[in-house]
């Protein structure tokens, strides 16, 4: 009830008008793989990326710099309509750089997206579904389950309907509404294996939207959440025992693959995927080895498989793609937490070929320094 108090105390002041102002929310990723954002007051109504300036914050609060140099610049790369602050007020997503002008230390999207450009002929679409689990804020139990205690064993939560299948689904239905105000390319969600576990999908997207689209829905589901004063945990096994980890499967094609005869592209891109497995594994996500154990539909992290409607395999070819001879394939190996930047930058690395100055596999090898 003290939620529902405090919204239509705030609902009074979003209501005053803004006398021509328009807010503007910067937002980025911090070096933890968390968002933060802070406002911006701007003089006029935003219609083109290029009207708005580039900001600055303080890196060294946040794990991105040092107090002796702690600048770290903010440039706008996509906006997008604020459902929160509603009217022209809009969110901006933003990449961080040094003052020295290299992208910081943990900016994943320049380099996916020197990938993206070159490739760009070959038309990559991806469409990733995010699966997370929702926290009590005061305790960090599952959100929902009886204290000190477990709801009962798996098997009618999945896309479960009715009390006691479906938890918090008021949490879930007004994120789904804040990513189609958006615009965000939200393709639908689902109730997952784990009561209190949620899954939306992403997509298709093409190239680098991909990740911007997925980090501002990440973002939605975050403030969506803490309006209604629930946690939200990316972790990829939030909860030891027989329960389903939390992954970010992740759906491919290239124009290639979407054509008759185009599972023949499929084949060589599992191919060359199979190769490279310790290489993507290592950008898949952090302890996603507590996840992919070879049980609860994960395959093993440490190899490599493939096959047809085979959720326990690494890449899952689905039964329809079979039939019609082309279409996409998914990688299920990776945890709910990746960074959708390393992600798709290795996976366009791995099957469309690299170029001279992009390697996704260095990116994790400067954020572990």
């Amino acid at each position: 009830m003290v939620y529902t108090e405090r919204t239509a105390t705030l609902e009074k002041y979003l209501s005053l008008p803004q006398r021509g102002k328009v807010i503007a929310e910067y937002i980025w990723i911090d070096s933890k793989g968390d968002l933060r954002s802070k406002g911006k007051t701007l003089d006029h109504k935003v219609t083109d990326l290029s009207e708005l300036s580039e900001w600055n914050f303080d890196g060294s609060s946040t794990g991105q710099a040092v107090g002796s140099n702690s600048d770290v610049i903010l440039k706008p790369v996509a906006f997008y309509p604020d459902p929160f602050r509603r009217g022209d007020n809009i969110l901006v997503l933003c990449e961080c750089w040094n003052n020295d002008g290299t992208p910081n230390k943990y900016n994943h999207r320049h380099e996916c997206n020197k990938l993206m450009t070159a490739h760009a002929d070959q038309k990559v679409w991806f469409g990733l579904e995010q699966e997370y689990t929702l926290l009590d804020a005061d305790d960090n139990y599952i959100y929902g389950w009886p204290k000190g205690g477990f709801p009962a064993p798996q098997g009618p939560y999945y896309c479960g309907v009715g009390a006691g299948k479906a938890i918090a689904r008021d949490v879930i239905e007004a994120h789904y509404r804040a990513c189609l105000y958006t615009g965000i390319t939200l393709s639908g969600i689902n109730g997952e294996v784990m009561p209190s576990q949620w899954e939306f999908q992403v997509g298709p997207c093409l190239g680098i939207k991909m990740g911007d689209e997925l980090w501002m829905a990440r973002y939605l589901l975050h403030r969506v959440a803490e309006e209604f004063g629930v946690k939200v945990t990316l972790h990829p096994k939030p909860l030891k025992g027989d329960w389903n980890g939390a992954g970010c499967h992740t759906n491919v094609s290239t124009e290639a693959m979407r054509h008759p005869g185009g599972m023949k592209f499929i084949n060589d891109a599992i191919a060359k995927l199979a190769k490279r497995h310790k290489e993507h594994i290592a950008l898949y996500g952090t302890d996603n080895n507590l996840r992919l154990t070879g049980r609860h539909e994960t395959a093993s992290l440490d190899d490599f498989s493939s096959g047809v409607a085979n959720r326990g395999a690494s890449i899952r070819i689905p039964r329809p793609v079979q039939a019609k001879g082309y279409g996409y394939f998914e990688d299920r190996r990776p945890a709910s937490n990746i960074d959708p930047y390393l992600v798709c930058g290795i996976m366009v690395e791995t099957i469309c070929g690299s170029i001279p100055d992009a390697d996704m596999s260095k990116e994790f090898k400067r954020e572990s320094q």
